[in-house]
C-alpha cells in the first residue's frame, strides 16, 4: 500500500480558502477597437453607393429618345439570353 497516494487524495478533500481577486480600477482598463482594411474599404464603398443616384437619368433619357424615334430595338435572342441567365442565377 502506498501511503503517499493516500496523502494526495486527502489533500483533495481539505478545504481551501478562496483567493481574493485582484481589484483593478476603471482607469487602468481602456477599450480599444481597430477596423480592418477590408472593413474600411467596405465603408468607403458603402458611402460611394449611398451618394450615387438610384436612377440613371442619362440612360433613361437615351431609352426614351430611342423609343420616341422608333430606333429602340432589342433582339429576341438578347431577351431569351437574359431570361435564361436570370432563371439559372435565381436557382443557384
Amino acid at each position: 500500500m502506498r501511503i503517499d497516494a493516500i496523502n494526495k487524495v486527502n489533500q483533495l478533500y481539505q478545504a481551501t480558502k478562496p483567493k481574493k481577486a485582484k481589484e483593478t480600477s476603471s482607469a487602468d482598463i481602456q477599450d480599444k477597437y481597430e477596423v480592418s482594411k477590408m472593413g474600411k474599404d467596405y465603408q468607403t464603398a458603402k458611402m460611394a453607393i449611398k451618394t450615387s443616384p438610384d436612377i440613371r437619368e442619362d440612360r433613361i433619357s437615351q431609352i426614351k429618345n430611342a423609343l420616341a424615334t422608333g430606333t429602340y430595338n432589342v433582339s429576341a435572342q438578347e431577351i431569351a439570353d437574359k431570361m435564361v441567365s436570370r432563371y439559372f442565377d435565381s436557382i443557384l
